[in-house]
């Protein structure tokens, strides 16, 4: 797939080759493409810029990458992919908790890269709307516009990170449907495996703290035992 020249992309690794090397073959693809060479670089260059995603090294000296994503959180909601040296998968669930879309192991091909950075950009497929199903969802004091795919409490938008609005497309389109972990790993374009599934509880569990009065007993993104997740609007 070769993507607009208008997707931005901010490349952050200490690593001077890697560095240039992945700027060269992201442009060769189509990208706009910014390099950091580390955080207090790349926390200079989105000061002043606007990025599409943020391709962030975990391993760098001073500030890592997990650090990083968890400071941005609070106030960006640009899809971070992490590249990581570690295999453990608790160092990668780590990374999904502070507020990373997803991760790429070290050692990569750099189309596996491509791969996984067209994933999280894609957008949803339109959904089918069926004639009975509404417009806007009502989860207590929030109401998820269905159409826009956007999560408001009261005047104020919720920012959802990328993965999370596609989570939320996904239940949206089918309120009260249970949908297994399988199925959101697949829709969500990531690889098949237990890990991967991990990674998705990890997600919902995310998404659950914007959604929910009380996250550790959820009343509208309820799991359902040996099946999957449902989102329950009022």
């Amino acid at each position: 797939m070769t993507a607009s020249a208008e997707i931005h992309l901010l490349i952050v690794d200490d690593d001077a080759r890697i560095r240039e090397l992945l700027r060269k073959f992201l442009v060769r693809h189509g990208f706009l493409v910014s390099a950091a060479r580390d955080a207090a670089h790349a926390r200079r260059l989105l000061a002043g810029l606007d990025f599409d995603m943020i391709v962030l090294d975990v391993m760098m000296p001073g500030e890592d990458g997990i650090s990083l994503t968890r400071a941005l959180r609070p106030t960006i909601a640009t899809p971070i992919l992490l590249l990581t040296a570690r295999g453990e998968t608790s160092d990668r669930i780590a990374g999904l908790e502070a507020g990373a879309d997803d991760y790429l192991p070290k050692p990569f091909e750099p189309k596996e890269l491509l791969l996984r950075i067209n994933a999280i950009l894609r957008r949803m497929p339109p959904e089918q709307q069926a004639a009975d199903l509404p417009k806007v969802l009502h989860l207590g004091p929030l109401r998820y516009d269905v159409g826009r795919g956007e999560l408001w409490a009261g005047e104020d938008r919720v920012r959802l990170t990328a993965t999370e609005a596609q989570l939320m497309r996904i239940f949206a389109a089918h309120p009260g449907e249970v949908i297994t972990r399988t199925r959101l790993v697949e829709e969500l374009g990531r690889d098949d495996g237990q890990a991967q599934e991990r990674a998705v509880d990890v997600q919902i569990t995310r998404l659950r703290r914007k959604l929910e009065a009380d996250p550790k007993q959820p009343r509208y993104l309820q799991t359902v035992r040996g099946a999957g997740y449902m989102l329950a609007p009022d």
